[in-house]
């Protein structure tokens, strides 16, 4: 098998990449954080610009890319493979490279459902260790058959006495199917982690909205209890989208940020709201509800965590309305039964 040189600028990174592997892949194997979301091809938060070499994504097209893009260079180094040596033009984030990845053993110390299809999960690891993340970050569980799941850390750094996980159910996932019906508390698990460029961008004062599509809250929650536990005084809007009312499961958590703190505001938004939630908030998307409240992103941070087709709703209506695109931050996540 091949083996190819990829070269990262500004930076001058340089790490080796077979023909088979996908450019981000190997990166993060050598420890160069380049920046990436969903590592799916749904996103585009990983794209960069080719300067130079050719890479395939094999069989189909990612869709996060628009023709404009592909014709201007950029490509999806998470889906990419190497064909020739190749030179790529990214931003490593730096906040994360210093912090190592590590494969390490827990046991799950408690387990409580949150709402009628999601768990929270408390994992403990051994005595010596602990790891080290940045709020918003997730870890892969690691399963029998090889395979790996993926889960946003709900907690922030400070709280790390135990990592804390969101599942939501999906009839068919292979996880979700055994957490909500043979997982018992004791049981081990192996993770690897952290992973994920979603994390607070420490440095801005700017007003941050935070968008939220049902379990997507997971990281979103460790963020802002990170910004509370530092005394970040930035101006935060919450927005969290989901079906109905119980589908909120720590609804109360959200507001009670609101009600303790005039710098933040939690705004719920339902796409289905039954009869018996007596519901008056907002509802429809909720990237549409946002619209309705601000008319000018130029001036704003934005971070939302959610599936792949909320980030582009967003990624797309909020560039009319003056979004800096390097300032939207996001974590789309997609299930599959295969994969999730």
């Amino acid at each position: 098998m091949t083996n190819y040189s990829i070269t990262v600028q500004p930076e001058k990174q340089h790490f080796n990449c077979n023909e088979s592997e996908a450019i981000l892949s190997a990166a993060l194997r050598e420890g160069i954080q380049l920046p990436y979301g969903c590592r799916g091809g749904s996103c585009g938060a990983c794209k960069v610009q080719l300067l130079e070499g050719d890479i395939t994504y094999g069989d189909s097209e990612p869709e996060a890319l628009t023709d404009k893009e592909t014709a201007g260079g950029w490509i999806l180094p998470c889906q990419a493979q190497p064909q020739s040596d190749v030179v790529i033009k990214a931003k490593e984030i730096s906040q994360t490279k210093d912090i190592p990845i590590k494969n390490l053993p827990s046991r799950v110390m408690h387990m409580e459902q949150l709402t009628h299809d999601v768990m929270g999960i408390w994992l403990k690891l051994p005595t010596t260790e602990r790891l080290q993340f940045l709020a918003g970050q997730y870890i892969d569980v690691l399963m029998n058959d090889g395979k790996e799941r993926s889960f946003s850390l709900a907690n922030a750094p400070h709280d790390d006495e135990f990592l804390q996980l969101q599942v939501r159910y999906y009839d068919g996932g292979v996880f979700s199917e055994i957490v909500f019906n043979e997982m018992k508390e004791k049981t081990l698990l192996r993770i690897k982690g952290p992973f994920g460029n979603f994390f607070l961008r420490e440095n801005s004062e700017r007003h941050s909205i935070f968008i939220a599509g049902g379990t997507g809250f997971a990281p979103i929650k460790g963020i802002i209890e990170h910004m509370i536990a530092k005394g970040d005084k930035r101006k935060v809007s919450l927005y969290w989208g989901a079906r109905a009312k119980r589908d909120l499961y720590m609804d109360q958590l959200a507001k009670s940020w609101a009600t303790d703190h005039d710098h933040i505001e939690y705004i719920p938004v339902l796409s289905e709201p039954v009869e018996e939630d007596n519901w008056k908030g907002k509802t429809g998307f909720v990237h549409e509800a946002i619209l309705e409240d601000h008319k000018d992103f130029s001036d704003k941070d934005i971070y939302a965590s959610g599936p792949p087709i909320m980030v582009q709703s967003i990624h797309k209506s909020f560039l009319e309305y003056g979004m800096n695109e390097e300032r939207l931050y996001s974590d789309a996540f997609e299930f599959a039964a295969t994969k999730k």
